[in-house]
């Protein structure tokens, strides 16, 4: 059975940024059950997000967020606990770190450190990739290596467009990380850095492989465009409305 689909909240920010509430609800309507926040408007509280949520039936799937560790952790624990939040997601790090085995472990160091103080406090932890981490280095893609020095209760957001646009199979990476990786951002494009995003379906990537490749591990799909040339939130209800259509096949 395929996963049910959440969507990204960064996707919609600047609609958000001039109306949460109207954007939140539409998003409902077009008929996605989770959402993944990345941070709220101005104005908008944790509180008040998960409050409509709620209203709506809709599943905090997991948030980027930054990591708990620092000054900010306090903050950073705090908007976890008040949205409920399952999976805390690193949305990204310098890619420095992906340019040799040391940096590597270095990170890892960090995202254990990260995982350690976020598993205490009820969440998972989950890393995010872009395209840097699936570099070749030494011959495998770089993340590969940082994967061998985490902790094992660490799972990965698998990004599958940026794992494309490295030049790598985004099918064949999920089967690869198998149950580390029960989320599963969904976009579509050109397949490129430079050009726009679609909606899903509209693009080169062979999504209907991808969910088959998670399928027995996955337990969200979860919509992401950073940006389109289209409107977007036209572009999140055509993702929302294919996916849901694959889930019918």
């Amino acid at each position: 059975m395929t996963a049910p689909i959440g969507i990204q909240l960064y996707s919609v920010r600047e609609n958000m940024a001039n109306d949460f509430d109207g954007t939140v609800r539409e998003i409902a309507k077009m008929g996605y059950t989770g959402v993944e926040p990345a941070g709220f408007p101005e104005g908008v509280s944790p509180e008040q997000a998960k409050k409509l949520f709620d209203e709506l039936g809709l599943t905090v799937t997991s948030a980027h967020s930054p990591m708990p560790l620092g000054e900010n952790k306090q903050k950073v624990l705090d908007t976890m606990a008040a949205i409920e939040c399952p999976t805390l997601v690193c949305p990204s790090v310098d890619p420095a770190y992906f340019s040799s085995k040391d940096k590597l472990i270095e990170l890892s160091e960090i995202l254990n450190q990260a995982n350690e103080i976020a598993v205490k406090h009820g969440m998972k932890f989950s890393y995010h990739n872009h395209d840097f981490e699936y570099a070749l280095l030494d011959g495998a893609p770089a993340i590969y290596t940082l994967q061998e020095y985490l902790d094992a209760t660490i799972g990965f957001e698998l990004d599958t467009y940026w794992i494309q646009v490295a030049g790598q199979d985004p099918a064949k990476v999920t089967a690869r990380f198998g149950e580390q990786s029960p989320l599963l951002q969904i976009k579509d494009g050109p397949g490129n850095r430079k050009g726009d995003m679609t909606a899903v379906g509209d693009g080169v990537v062979d999504v209907p492989a991808i969910i088959r490749a998670g399928e027995p591990h996955t337990e969200w799909l979860i919509v992401e465009l950073d940006r389109c040339a289209t409107d977007m939130m036209e572009a999140v209800a055509k993702s929302c409305k294919y996916l849901a259509g694959i889930a019918k096949e």
